[in-house]
């Protein structure tokens, strides 16, 4: 089918959607039967194709933290680097796994430990403090050994949730040294948030580098902040609050919280990617798994602060979903785009797996909220963990495929893991919406 034709059909199919986002339609709730079915399926997903996959298989006893790349058929290739993202990824997803008690605890408590030493011992900077964004097998960190706040935020985020399951005060010693050290370096008093991109001393680099360099590590150009770190941001910092609610910290997640909802969130719902700093927004596209991931964040972080049922919040996260289903999703087979233009046209059709895995989880969220008016969350919560599991997971080596086309065919040549390719969207998603779901089957 011509790439015009599907999007001329994928309109028609979705008009109805959309208005039954807009006007509510009442339907009955589903059946304990069904959530509990799904819940079934979901953690087995986990076990399966989730933790079975990275643990223990990516624990690297000889080197430290966990190896990073593996094929699409999982055999182990060379290691180029260890990355903070990866390694704190990782660490998170142990710890989160260990406290769910789907799976024994014990052995992940093991991983979780494994990976905070080295996070501790290896990737924070002794010289000059802060988180290397990455360092060689010998030990050295690259690029100068610059420091950004994107991967600061995982490492802050990962500790934090090994003190949460291993009570270890080593845990959350690092994490606060690593959120002062980032707050004392990159906090911008005058504008709110956080300059991202660091030398290794911590001074916020507002320019090209000498050797021509015009990016930072996430494709933000040098200068500018963005809404990936700072949706990050807020992720850690209230995973650091759950465990350490220290006035000062409350302060920096309230002005994080603030700022994602109601600067880098954009009406009708969609987040814009990019601003100067005095955060004047530099328009481009829009990425549909991070908005739908946002209003997930933003629903989290808001229970956090003591404000679960802030309409307000709720209503930003409820227009963010349905402006990636009015936009982004596939009404005919299931599954969110990766990316198009604020005002509609997709310029991006592959299905992400982590996107697919963001969007299970705030389709389920916006249902337990909003279900008793409308089923349209319901029915597209339905029709994504079917795509997901027909088509996202690899019948054949499994684990999930990092991409896959329009119609769920596998994308050639992709890795199953690298340093932005591992367990933690898909991970965290399973075990909230494995919660979500034996909570509305109790109710």
């Amino acid at each position: 089918m011509r790439i015009s034709t599907l999007f001329a059909c994928f309109s028609l199919l979705l008009a109805p959607a959309a208005s039954a986002v807009a006007q509510g339609s009442p339907a009955p709730l589903p059946t304990k039967v069904e959530y509990t079915r799904i819940a079934r399926e979901v953690d087995s997903n986990l076990e399966k194709q989730v933790i079975a996959k990275w643990f223990p298989a990516a624990v690297d006893v000889a080197h430290g933290g966990f190896h990073q790349n593996y094929a699409e058929n999982w055999d182990k290739l060379p290691s180029e680097d260890r990355a903070i993202v990866y390694q704190s990824r990782l660490t998170w997803i142990a710890a989160e796994a260990a406290r769910s008690r789907l799976l024994p605890s014990k052995q992940l408590i093991t991983y979780c430990r494994h990976g905070e030493r080295f996070l501790a011992e290896k990737m924070w900077d002794r010289q000059s403090g802060g988180f290397f964004w990455a360092i060689g097998d010998d030990g050295q960190p690259d690029r100068r050994g610059e420091k950004h706040a994107y991967g600061i935020s995982f490492g802050i985020y990962a500790c934090a949730n090994c003190y949460a399951v291993t009570h270890d005060r080593a845990a959350l010693d690092l994490a606060l040294r690593a959120y002062r050290w980032l707050d004392d370096h990159a906090h911008d008093g005058k504008n709110g948030g956080y300059f991202e991109a660091l030398t290794r001393d911590g001074t916020p680099i507002m320019a090209p580098q000498s050797d021509g360099a015009a990016s930072d590590f996430i494709g933000t150009k040098y200068g500018l902040k963005s809404m990936n770190t700072h949706i990050h941001l807020l992720e850690a910092f209230s995973e650091l609050y759950k465990v350490h609610p220290a006035k000062e910290l409350k302060a920096r997640l309230r002005e994080l919280f603030e700022i994602v909802r109601n600067r880098v969130y954009t009406a009708p719902g969609y987040l814009q990617l990019y601003f100067k700093p005095d955060w004047q927004a530099v328009p481009d596209h829009d990425s549909y798994g991070h908005d739908i991931e946002t209003a997930y964040l933003l629903a989290d972080a808001a229970e956090v602060l003591g404000m679960k049922d802030d309409a307000k919040t709720w209503e930003v996260a409820r227009a963010i979903v349905d402006h990636a289903l009015k936009y982004g999703w596939d009404e005919a087979h299931g599954g969110f785009y990766d990316a198009g233009e604020p005002s509609g046209a997709v310029t991006a059709t592959d299905k992400i797996w982590w996107t697919q895995a963001e969007g299970l989880n705030a389709l389920l969220l916006m249902h337990s909220h909003f279900g008793s008016e409308t089923s349209i969350y319901w029915n597209a919560f339905n029709k994504e963990w079917d795509f997901i599991q027909h088509f996202q997971v690899d019948a054949r080596s499994g684990g999930w495929y990092a991409a896959v086309a329009v119609d769920g065919a596998p994308l050639a040549g992709r890795v199953k893991s690298d340093r932005w390719t591992e367990a933690y969207h898909q991970g965290r998603a399973l075990l909230n919406v494995s919660r979500a779901l034996k909570q509305l089957a109790g109710r």
